[in-house]
């Protein structure tokens, strides 16, 4: 194989050197290096050597043209040349028409390579060819050329992929705001791609080292700065939903970079006989498929900029940037139809696009307008605040706390929480879809996630608001509330043994004030499963209370953020992990962690989630299991000082997780599956296991995300009636 390849190479050179790419051998290559296990051959950055291509290069108004000229020229009969086929062949590579990948090019992409690796397998080969090489252009965008950025193909070995598999790679430029070249490795499991296009070298082999480098190779730049990380790197992948959205600017690029690549294509179809076309055209519509706008979200970021944070040597550039480029969205007008949004909301997520007309990067944001259910996130403000003061307490850098816009900010964010109204509840009224749970799944009025959120936000800006102005004013409201919330969430949403008994207990239509069944709770209305699941030892926060309504399914992210922001007692946090412990089976199962417990089925389903495919039983945020969730078990049970329970975690997902491709969330009961719809590769799971990883290892760095119990709102609490007591 090794030897057709090459004189095939020499073949074409020496018939088209007037008008192919100046594919050359590199002269540094020593002959002896082939026979390495990771020998591949490097051939030059090439150039188009004939001017009347840049001179005068066709103009094409349709597809149809394009194939007009693709049947007119030498290379026809759908590129079924007798030489092409051999290539092929040799290649393991199956013959595609133009006519195809026109019309469908990433379905079609995915059929030839599919069939590629059938056909290796059928041999029983574990690589295309036992030489790799590199083939490279000059990339034509928008009928210019570009010479700083050289496309490259390569078709390269690897010894060491995560699961020690031989695989054939292929080398991908992203665009421009990526961090990544996508390699496009492991050929012969295509639907894993190794990671999203990363080729980690044998020495790079532990999941660690693998982790780091996919978080790194994650980053998204604008205007050469880091300011987030992608949300997936699945190139295995249709388009994901929040990548699809472009805006008619973009869409009218996109549209002009697809035109110039069939005008490419029409070039070569005329020119360059006997060639590897297959090739050209599956590098060249990877190009295509993998033109799609960068999406950071704010949520999503958070275990991305603490990895970074807790990384030694810290890393914070990303993080500040970050926390800068959100805030500085923060003031853009928001509008979701004819309705302004209040000022301080932060955006749920914002992308990267790159004009290339001129030659300059702009930024798309979505403050919900985009979201599945158009709601604004309640989250990412109160994420935005706890990662601000996770940055000052690793950097110290006091100068980008005291920036006026800064302060602003966090009051902005306060002013939203702490406005007055109707409330007779220090709780925070909150739509469905709101928060990580972004789909229909009764979370609406008082969800613990937003609460514990809420309450790990106001003491975090507590601590870094300054007095001057009306600072002073914010903190003292701040202190108020916090005193109201912790109260109500340690009273009102804990559930154990006994306060189990005594809701099963609990008389109805109270209306004085010291009436026990304070929201009318109807006995009846507790679930069967609540009797089974809960034991005698140890308890946790129910998932909503609002007025004749107990939300009693576990969630948690609430549960672990009640830990590390103090918001519950020393005794029921140890009380919550106890529970975990007493229920590992149902609440980790074979794959860390249950966002929620249990699943909702049959008519519940239907009625709460409106027969939503996504989150059938088991599955998604309908009890599926999320790998990025360790990082908040981790920090929560060595807050308690339970690290056992966070390492028998982390060597629960180490089993898998890499292998599988760090996916974004498992389905079944026990976390068995990888998720139906789950995307390879997720960011966040990636970071959660970093994260989680070094606080069991260094359990200083939980200080960059837990607060202690504060004494002076412990004292502060109102101490309950005995007609209310459990």
């Amino acid at each position: 194989m090794s030897t057709t390849l090459r004189e095939l190479l020499v073949a074409e050179r020496e018939s088209e050197a007037s008008f192919l790419l100046d594919l050359k051998l590199s002269e540094n290559l020593d002959k002896e290096e082939l026979t390495k296990s990771s020998e591949f051959i490097t051939l030059e950055p090439a150039t188009i050597v004939d001017n009347s291509f840049e001179e005068s290069e066709p103009s094409y108004s349709s597809v149809k043209e394009v194939l007009k000229t693709a049947e007119e020229s030498p290379f026809s009969s759908d590129l079924k040349c007798k030489k092409l086929s051999k290539i092929s062949s040799d290649l393991k590579i199956e013959l595609v028409t133009l006519t195809d990948l026109i019309k469908e090019p990433s379905a079609t992409l995915e059929k030839v390579i599919a069939k590629s690796v059938e056909k290796c397998e059928a041999e029983g080969e574990a690589t295309v060819s036992e030489e790799s090489a590199v083939i490279t252009s000059r990339e034509v965008v928008g009928g210019r050329t570009t010479e700083k950025d050289e496309a490259t193909v390569s078709v390269q070995i690897n010894e060491c992929v995560s699961d020690n598999a031989k695989s054939t790679a292929l080398t991908l430029k992203q665009c421009p705001s990526v961090g990544v070249k996508l390699d496009v490795s492991d050929l012969n499991i295509f639907q894993r791609l190794n990671g999203g296009g990363l080729l980690l070298s044998p020495e790079s082999c532990t999941m660690v080292d693998e982790a780091w480098e996919r978080l790194s190779k994650s980053y998204v730049y604008f205007k050469g700065k880091p300011v987030g990380t992608l949300a997936a790197m699945d190139t295995s992948a249709d388009a994901l939903n929040y990548n699809q959205h472009l805006t008619r600017k973009f869409q009218k690029i996109f549209a002009s970079l697809k035109s110039a690549y069939l005008e490419y294509f029409a070039e070569l179809l005329k020119f360059q006989k006997d060639r590897k076309f297959d090739l050209c055209i599956v590098y060249y519509m990877y190009q295509l498929d993998s033109l799609k706008t960068p999406q950071v979200f704010v949520r999503d970021f958070v275990p991305s900029g603490l990895a970074c944070l807790m990384k030694e040597p810290p890393e914070p550039e990303i993080v500040r940037n970050f926390l800068l480029k959100t805030l500085h969205l923060q003031g853009l007008e928001k509008r979701v139809d004819n309705f302004t949004l209040g000022e301080g909301v932060l955006p749920a997520s914002f992308k990267v696009l790159y004009d290339s007309d001129q030659e300059k990067e702009t930024l798309l944001v979505d403050f919900g307008a985009s979201a599945i259910g158009r709601v604004a996130p309640v989250d990412s403000g109160f994420w935005w605040i706890i990662l601000l003061r996770s940055y000052i307490k690793r950097t110290r850098d006091y100068a980008l706390l005291d920036r006026p816009e800064v302060q602003k900010g966090m009051k902005l964010i306060l002013k939203l929480c702490l406005s007055d109204g109707f409330d007779t509840f220090p709780t925070l009224l909150c739509a469905d879809g709101c928060s990580m749970i972004d789909r229909r799944m009764g979370i609406y009025g008082y969800p613990i996630e937003i609460q514990a959120l809420f309450y790990f936000a106001l003491r975090c800006a507590k601590q870094m608001l300054k007095p001057e102005r009306d600072g002073k004013e914010f903190i003292e409201r701040i202190e108020k509330r916090i005193a109201a919330l912790s109260y109500h969430i340690q009273t009102y949403y804990w559930l154990d043994f006994t306060q189990l008994n005594n809701i099963y207990r609990y008389k109805t239509e109270e209306y004085s004030h010291t009436a026990v069944n304070k929201f009318n709770v109807i006995p009846e209305s507790i679930p069967d499963w609540v009797f089974d699941f809960m034991p005698l030892r140890g308890g946790y926060l129910i998932g909503n209370v609002s007025p004749a309504r107990m939300d009693f399914r576990w969630f948690l992210v609430g549960n672990c953020i009640a830990i590390l922001s103090s918001l519950v007692t020393p005794a029921q946090a140890t009380a919550i992990m106890d529970l975990v412990e007493e229920r590992w089976e149902d609440l980790i199962g074979e794959m860390p962690l249950k966002i929620t417990y249990p699943a909702l089925e049959g008519h519940e389903w239907r009625a709460v989630t409106g027969f939503d495919p996504k989150n059938t039983r088991w599955s998604y945020h309908n009890g599926g299991s999320w790998p990025v969730l360790l990082w908040l078990l981790s920090a929560a049970c060595i807050k308690v000082g339970r690290p056992q329970i966070a390492k028998r975690a982390i060597e629960l997902a180490e089993q898998r997780l890499s292998k599988d491709g760090w996916p974004e969330y498992y389905d079944g009961k026990t976390g068995r599956y990888v998720g139906k719809q789950a995307r390879k590769y997720q960011t966040w799971s990636i970071a959660g296991y970093l994260v989680a990883k070094m606080m069991v290892e260094n359990p200083s760095n939980l200080l960059l995300i837990s607060l202690e119990e504060d004494k002076k709102i412990a004292k502060s609490r109102i101490v309950r009636s005995n007609s209310s007591s459990f």
